[in-house]
């Protein structure tokens, strides 16, 4: 069986992860890099983070408002969009429909009803924009999805085999099975995980593994766990640092001593914990990649580059 493309040479990767974990810088690090080797990447805002991008790449943080849904440039050979679910309605409207009676039925209120009607048919559109934006005619070489978190990700993903179980028939059927079908190709589509080595990240994570292999059928091609520490010290330098703690009177530099020794300590600990968690999913069989904590106030262009930087050849 020959093996799949390159996380890169795929034309939609699905980031997704548990909420707060860094999914939108690590979206923002994947489409520079791919941007650096020549793909025309656009990265689609799925989880409303589209401001905190543009501010990363110190694009225009207010895009024209008379334009929604229209991509915005960040570098040379890169775009962000976000998902506008009225205009990813009305252009799936039309298409079924008509110019015409597809702008009478695509007003909020029609959404509203449409989507709670039918089960999954909110999520089915973005899908369907989607599928068009990562498509073979699309000029873009590669989407990267910045999905929402886990919960939401996985019913955007499962809704093209919800709404073609009710459809059955027709072309919303038909365009449910093309949408399945890039989803669970994996020449086009793969599927990255972000992380943090804490414990509720590392189970959500596992679970979205299995939920990806039951709902959609397919694997999730690998896992970057963010914010990661180095271990600085050994189980040796430990014990002299140990050591040092409590002896002579407390004048002020022993305060200080004691001080580090604690510091150097709780840095020991959380690092071996963080390292426990990454053999938890390792002793699952996933591909994990580290991006060590960045010691900044604020992330940056040059941060982000410097992530780019480390996933270069592992993805």
């Amino acid at each position: 069986m020959a093996m799949a493309p390159s996380l890169l040479q795929r034309r939609l990767i699905v980031v997704t992860g548990k909420g707060g974990v860094g999914k939108t810088t690590i979206a923002g690090a994947v489409g520079l890099l791919a941007a650096s080797q020549g793909r025309r990447t656009l990265i689609l805002d799925g989880s409303g983070a589209s401001s905190r991008l543009r501010e990363l790449f110190g694009a225009d943080s207010h895009p024209d408002e008379d334009r929604p849904g229209e991509p915005a440039a960040l570098a040379e050979r890169l775009w962000s969009m976000s998902i506008e679910p009225d205009g990813a309605l009305l252009e799936w409207m039309q298409e079924l429909a008509g110019r015409a009676p597809a702008r009478l039925l695509a007003t909020k209120s029609s959404f509203q009803y449409f989507a709670a009607a039918a089960p999954g048919a909110k999520e089915l559109v973005t899908m369907v924009k989607i599928f068009r934006l990562a498509g073979e005619s699309s000029p873009y070489d590669l989407v990267v999805l910045d999905a929402p978190a886990t919960g939401h990700a996985l019913a955007m993903l499962d809704s093209p085999q919800t709404f073609a179980s009710i459809a059955r028939v027709g072309p919303v059927a038909a365009q449910a099975e093309a949408v399945r079908s890039m989803l669970t190709d994996p020449d086009r589509t793969g599927y990255l995980a972000v992380a943090q080595a804490g414990e509720m990240s590392v189970t959500e994570t596992l679970e979205l593994r299995a939920a990806l292999a039951e709902r959609i059928g397919v694997e999730l091609s690998t896992v970057i766990v963010n914010a990661t520490m180095h271990r600085r010290f050994t189980g040796e330098e430990m014990s002299r640092i140990e050591s040092l703690r409590g002896q002579g009177p407390l004048s002020a530099q022993v305060r200080i001593g004691h001080a580090a020794a604690a510091a150097a300590q709780a840095a020991h600990e959380r690092t071996r914990f963080q390292h426990g968690q990454l053999k938890r999913l390792r002793q699952a069989g996933l591909t994990v990649l580290q991006v060590p904590f960045l010691f900044q106030a604020d992330l940056d262009l040059p941060a982000l580059t410097r992530i780019a930087e480390r996933l270069d050849g592992h993805i």
